[in-house]
Parts: structure tokens; sequence; C-alpha cells
């Protein structure tokens, strides 16, 4: 008993804090950026989708996707339009976040190398979606942050880089499958 008790006196490891109740500024920052990035993604996807807000709908964006060298024009147009409205929609709650920002990330690199032509300004250029596309890739790699629904999920409850470093790889691999689909 007595070697016991001389061995919990000397303890030195650090005793776990309980969770913090304070808002944290990057929390606050991350829900800034999430609400930002998916809203502007799911205004764009129903662009693609049902034309709202100006957009081509289907047959526009897959117009497009053919003059870019994509096979089945009207699939991709439905695909990149989904992935940014689902994206866009699941990154501004905060919902499967890397898995999101991977999709959004992969669909944002396929746009910045068919753009690359149009050098790096807008109205033709590579900027917006390559800033989209870092955006994304910032929060697959750091998480949503405090205020998000994965917040509740266990298993993404505590975020963890290899989550979203597994995420960006994976949004690279499957880029690189479309851009070597195009002709």
């Amino acid at each position: 008993m007595t070697s016991q008790l001389r061995s919990a006196e000397f303890d030195t490891r650090p005793v776990p804090e309980p969770p913090s109740t304070s808002v944290a500024p990057q929390d606050v920052g991350l829900l800034v950026l999430r609400l930002t990035l998916g809203v502007i993604l799911a205004a764009h996807g129903t662009q693609k989708l049902f034309g709202w807000f100006g957009g081509n709908g289907i047959d526009g964006t897959g117009r497009f996707f053919q003059a870019s060298g994509y096979p089945a024009p009207e699939f991709m147009a439905t695909v990149a339009g989904l992935i940014e409205t689902g994206g866009g929609i699941a990154l501004a709650l905060g919902l499967l976040t890397p898995l999101a920002a991977a999709a959004v990330l992969g669909n944002m690199v396929n746009a910045v190398a068919v753009g690359w032509a149009g050098g790096f300004f807008a109205p033709t250029g590579i900027e917006f979606p390559l800033l989209l596309a870092c955006a994304a890739g910032a929060l697959a790699l750091s998480g949503p942050g405090r205020f998000s629904v994965d917040r509740s999920l266990p298993v993404l409850r505590v975020h963890r880089l290899g989550y979203g470093a597994s995420a960006v790889a994976l949004a690279l691999i499957t880029a690189g499958i479309f851009l070597a689909m195009r002709n």
C-alpha cells in the first residue's frame, strides 16, 4: 500500500483539462469560411443543375463540358452540379467535412485545369476556382471547427490531420482520373 501511495504522490503526468466552453476564435473563423464557401458553391451548383441565378442548366453546362473535351458532357455537368450543390451544403453545415471538401477540391482542380489557358485573372482565368480549391483543401486539413454537425458525430468529433490528408489525396487522385478522361 505504501508503494502505491508513493507512486501516486509522484505521478507527474499532466492531468487532462476539461473541455473548454469558451468560443475559440479559430472556430468562428472556420464557421465563416465554411458558410461563405458553402453558399458560393451551392449557388454555382444550382446554376449548373437548374439554371438558377442566371445559370445555363444541364444543357448549357453540358455544352461547356463538351467543348472542354470531357466525354458524356451532360453526365459530367450533372456530377459537377451535384458536387458543388451537395458539397457546398455539406461544407456550410460542417457535415462530413473531409469528404465534402475532397469532392469540392477535386472538382475545382478540374476547373483550374480547364481554365488554365485563360490566364490567371477573371473572367476567364483560374483565380476564382483556385481560391475555392485552396479553401476546400484548407477545410479538409483543418476540420470544420466547433460549430459543425461533425462535432456531434463520434468518428469525426475530433478532427485528425490524417482524415484531411486522406481526403486531399482522394481528391487529387479522382481529379487526375477525370482529367485523364478529357480528349
